[in-house]
């Protein structure tokens, strides 16, 4: 248990892309210590570990650990199976559409490890940076989600049936544009150099610029008057 003179601890879930970043500032600018937790799950944008290594050490962390579950098993989308990541797809698709990038339950999986380690922790919030808005389709991105998960881990903890501790599922994001994110993420020092958002990048980490998530993120810069950092295939 974190000793009571100490910043209260938060779980974040630090993906080592864009919004995770911003959510983890966001985590700290409202007075939590973060503890942050990334996934190695067998995604082929695997890079992006190495980014949250670079988040989590430039913006300062209680602990960060990487968690091993191996998705590809059972596949099901193509970041954890062999089926080409889209490219070049029309942002303005139906939003009820599930694009083949959807990988099967994974926010519910990874906030149920975060819910483990904040019981742990004594933590009372969990941050995520899912957003409904500017986002590819995903059914675990949106607000409804959020506070169904909230309410099963406060039915599901001993903190929650004790009555010790209610736990909060944070999604500072969740109604904000993608330009409102990097906005929010540059006032809050955040340094969008560390990070990667790209499904299917080259070998050494440079980010493809077709796939969903790279024109969302090129998308949100320009549109909030801003470069971004980091390096794309010409």
């Amino acid at each position: 248990m974190p000793d009571a003179a100490a910043p209260r601890p938060a779980v974040v879930l630090l993906s080592g892309g864009l919004d995770s970043a911003t959510a983890l500032a966001v985590a700290r600018r409202d007075g939590y210590l973060p503890y942050a937790m990334t996934f190695r799950y067998g995604q082929r944008h695997a890079v992006e570990i190495d980014a949250a290594r670079r988040v989590a050490a430039a913006q300062g962390v209680g602990q960060h650990v990487v968690v091993d579950i191996d998705l590809r098993q059972w596949g099901g989308s193509a970041l954890t199976a062999d089926t080409p990541v889209p490219k070049d797809r029309d942002l303005a698709h139906d939003e009820h559409e599930i694009p083949v990038t959807y990988v099967p339950a994974r926010n519910t999986i990874f906030l149920s490890f975060a819910l483990a380690w904040a019981e742990v922790l004594g933590a009372d919030a969990i941050y995520i940076g899912v957003n409904a808005l500017d986002y590819s389709g995903y059914p675990d991105c949106r607000p409804e989600y959020v506070a169904a998960f909230e309410q099963m881990a406060n039915l599901a903890t001993r903190a929650g049936v004790e009555g010790t501790t209610r736990l909060a599922i944070r999604a500072p994001l969740q109604h904000l544009t993608k330009a409102g994110i990097v906005a929010l993420g540059r006032s809050l020092g955040v340094d969008y150099a560390l990070t990667t958002s790209c499904y299917d990048p080259a070998p050494d980490g440079t980010a493809c610029g077709h796939c969903d998530a790279c024109q969302l993120r090129l998308r949100g810069f320009a549109e909030a008057g801003a470069a971004d950092p980091i390096a794309y295939a010409r």
